[in-house]
């Protein structure tokens, strides 16, 4: 049996009074923070009531107090110290300090709210039971206020918070176990909340990620860093000075997360796992019962239903209105064209829509009239990185007016006519031509599932600088999370990408 040295013993307990007072460096600012926002809703809450006394006896709100019916504030202070009592006891209660901060404002509003008048009630029957008879009016006052008051904090705090942590201020690293399915959705979440405090420090997994790994985002396309292995999970989060864990394992790796989560405990470092369940995206999943059994529906990523006609209603309004407005400066631009060089005015291509169905995509012409007979000498001089992308920067087939067209995106003012028919959608991933969709991998052919657009994700994300993979997860986060607020988000985000001309060529 191997004896420990006094050295060695010493060596021990420091080890183990660092790791301890680190645990308790972690745990002690919770309970502080609990216990600061538990004294200030109470001082909230005693000045709602003050505010109500005001209210009724000093201004008379609600209809003129008699003389003899005059009452003191102190006559009021017991009430007011039960209401300040009862509301933090249930606000505790029901987990308001201990909310974790992915909770929406509305969440925490209507746990605020019917804790209030909870503790308002409790209030009024206690007042009744001891024929408590002085005006009702200030207890429907203090009830508004204290609501008032309380949720005015929380939406500063949220306002203020939000403020640093989009500064980097008081923000949370974050180590992520895991680089599978799972581990990828919860990068993608917190990437995509920077407003939560989190700041994603690495990644670790026993497999390294290939150079073209990367999580596709609203802004676009984040590659962690990875810090390691699972088994050097410890020194990862001393050296990394990791704030909190969060563990996205496989359902196979049950040791794994338990060795994980003993190394967390170990540290006092806050920890948070993915259960084998939500392996699939969370929010493709609808939780059904039937007789006692649980059924899991995965939902459809097509935009179908109503959500497709409600997307094709805004395609139809937004082209008629930019057809119509732009009608002046298409001419102006056709009238450029034909005097700058020989050739029609439009340029017509096959293109691969929904579901693999062809159509002709129209654009003003930027280049010249035999552009198509001299792609293949460029393509073989130009010998590009990636198969599926062939744009030069300087082509020599560009015209003067055309370079001008491609500059500002106005070459693509035609595929409006395409959105109005139904063959494109104004946001949406962009088609391709047949000869590039027959050299798609496998997973290429997802993004065909969506009507492609003239404007996506990856066009405000970098357009021509991103490589095609990067290209297609972004366009894959599109049709997963689709909304119509998504749609307006990325036609914004579109305009100041056009002007200042990122990535166009």
């Amino acid at each position: 049996m191997a004896t420990l040295t006094g050295r060695d013993v010493t060596a021990e307990l420091r080890t183990s009074t660092g790791v301890q007072q680190r645990a308790s460096a972690r745990r002690e600012p919770r309970w502080l923070t609990q216990t600061l926002r538990a004294g200030t809703d109470a001082a909230l809450v005693l000045l709602a009531f003050a505010l109500a006394y005001a209210l009724r006896y000093r201004l008379e709100l609600g209809g003129d107090v008699l003389p003899g019916f005059t009452q003191p504030f102190d006559f009021f202070l017991g009430k007011a110290l039960l209401l300040v009592v009862v509301s933090v006891i249930i606000f505790h209660l029901r987990g308001l300090y201990r909310l974790p901060r992915w909770t929406s404002f509305l969440d925490e509003a209507q746990t605020v709210v019917s804790g209030s008048t909870t503790a308002m009630a409790i209030v009024i029957l206690y007042s009744f039971l001891q024929r408590f008879y002085p005006s009702r009016l200030i207890f429907i006052y203090a009830w508004l206020l204290m609501i008032a008051l309380l949720l005015t904090k929380r939406l500063m705090t949220r306002v203020g918070r939000q403020l640093l942590w989009r500064r980097g201020i008081g923000v949370d690293r974050v180590l992520v176990v895991g680089a599978g399915r799972a581990g990828q959705r919860l990068l993608q979440y917190i990437y995509n909340q920077p407003q939560l405090g989190y700041r994603v420090a690495g990644l670790a997994d026993d497999v390294p990620l290939d150079d073209d790994w990367g999580i596709a985002t609203e802004r676009r396309v984040e590659r962690p860093q990875y810090l390691g292995r699972l088994a050097d999970i410890g020194e990862i989060v001393d050296r990394h000075e990791i704030d909190e864990v969060m563990i996205a394992l496989p359902p196979t790796e049950h040791n794994a997360v338990a060795q994980v989560i003993a190394t967390c405990r170990e540290r006092g470092i806050p920890f948070m796992f993915v259960p084998d369940l939500f392996e699939m995206a969370l929010d493709r999943v609808r939780i059904n019962e039937v007789a006692g059994l649980a059924l899991i529906e995965v939902k459809d990523a097509r935009i179908s239903g109503w959500n497709y006609a409600i997307k094709r209603a805004m395609d139809v309004v937004i082209a008629t209105t930019v057809l119509t407005l732009a009608a002046p400066l298409m001419l102006l631009i056709a009238i450029a064209i034909k005097l700058d060089s020989p050739g029609p005015i439009l340029f017509g291509q096959e293109r691969v829509g929904k579901n693999g169905r062809r159509f002709t995509l129209y654009k003003f012409r930027s280049m010249c009239k035999d552009a198509e007979e001299k792609k293949k000498e460029l393509l073989a001089a130009a010998s590009p990185k990636d198969g599926l992308l062939f744009k030069l920067k300087d082509d020599p087939r560009v015209t003067r007016v055309g370079r001008i067209l491609r500059r500002t995106s106005l070459d693509e003012l035609p595929q409006f006519f395409n959105v109005l028919i139904g063959e494109m959608s104004v946001v949406g991933p962009r088609p391709q031509v047949p000869s590039e969709v027959a050299a798609y991998e496998d997973w290429h052919y997802q993004r065909l599932m969506v009507t492609p657009g003239l404007t996506g994700l990856w066009q405000v994300n970098g357009r021509s600088n991103l490589t095609f993979d990067e290209m297609v997860k972004l366009d894959l986060y599109y049709a997963e999370h689709w909304s119509p607020w998504l749609d307006i988000k990325l036609i914004l985000r579109t305009i100041p990408a056009v002007l200042l001309g990122r990535g166009a060529y």
